[in-house]
């Protein structure tokens, strides 16, 4: 059975990170007070190797520079998910919630142009990414480390 610190850990990600899925569906931001919070919940299980999840930004980081379109909030949860989650399963999270936005994003334009609507050209970041997080994060606690 995971120790307390675990299940305190788990309870507050998964919380904040809903929470800024909503906020990110109804505003489009992810408030700087969500970041601060998921990093700052990190030190409940933290190890100096988890510092490395920092570079799970880097390529929402790059994409922003290079192409735009995305928004700091999004690049900022990232890294303070990677400090909660480390590099291979910040690296997971990434992989799981842009695939999932994907098959979204491909879906809803689907139903658009078969309805003859138009079809989305943005949608929020931060859902998506909140379902890779978790998921990477109950894989990390149920054993699977990459």
């Amino acid at each position: 059975m995971p120790d307390h610190q675990v299940v305190l850990q788990a309870v507050f990600f998964v919380s904040l990170l809903l929470i800024a899925a909503i906020n990110d569906i109804k505003t489009r931001t992810i408030p700087n007070f969500l970041c601060l919070a998921i990093a700052v919940i990190s030190a409940l299980n933290f190890t100096p190797v988890n510092l490395l999840g920092i570079l799970s930004a880097l390529p929402f980081l790059i994409t922003a520079m290079i192409m735009g379109g995305m928004g700091g909030g999004d690049i900022k949860l990232m890294a303070a998910c990677g400090l909660v989650l480390g590099l291979p399963s910040g690296i997971l999270a990434t992989i799981i919630g842009l695939s999932m936005m994907l098959i979204y994003a491909v879906i809803y334009n689907t139903v658009q142009k078969l309805g003859k609507r138009e079809g989305c050209k943005t949608f929020p970041l931060a859902p998506f990414l909140g379902i890779g997080c978790i998921a990477a994060y109950l894989m990390k606690l149920g054993g699977l480390n990459l």
